[in-house]
């Protein structure tokens, strides 16, 4: 396996996981009665400071059907942790508008690449057309002291 499962770790992600859903105002135990669901709640945010007791919580009374989406939860966050360690694999994000967005969106498809791909292409490009400009101008200066003097 290409990540390493720690089990503290995960545990605390699992109990993080749990919290939030139930937060949201899912249902995230397996009992009907509203009691119990909340007593294994309440058990359950106690057991905060204990990460490796959240699987015996989870064994006993978790929902089935969150089952398969915290699995995928988990490995989505145990990629992205081990990802983030180097520079290169880490994560980046960005704030764009939408229109900002979809232009270079259309940008990119001209160009068959990623936004990535699209964004790097235009800030070179962009510096091209500078250097251009300033040489430009830098001849225009020269000119205009030779015919000056």
């Amino acid at each position: 396996m290409k990540y390493q499962q720690l089990e503290n770790l995960e545990c605390g992600w699992k109990w993080q996981y749990l919290i939030k859903k139930w937060k949201d105002g899912d249902s995230i135990t397996c009992h009907v009665d509203t009691s119990e669901a909340d007593a294994a709640v309440k058990l359950l945010q106690e057991l905060e400071h204990e990460p490796t007791r959240v699987l015996d919580w989870i064994d006993e009374h978790m929902s089935p059907e969150l089952d398969n989406k915290m699995k995928q939860a988990i490995r989505a966050k145990r990629k992205r942790h081990f990802n983030a360690e180097q520079i290169h694999t880490k994560k980046k994000s960005i704030d764009l508008d939408y229109r900002v967005w979809e232009k270079l969106s259309y940008r990119a498809n001209e160009l068959g690449c990623t936004l990535s791909d699209a964004i790097e292409y235009l800030l070179t490009e962009a510096s091209r057309s500078e250097k251009a400009s300033q040489t430009v101008s830098d001849l225009k200066q020269d000119l205009n002291k030779l015919l000056s003097n």
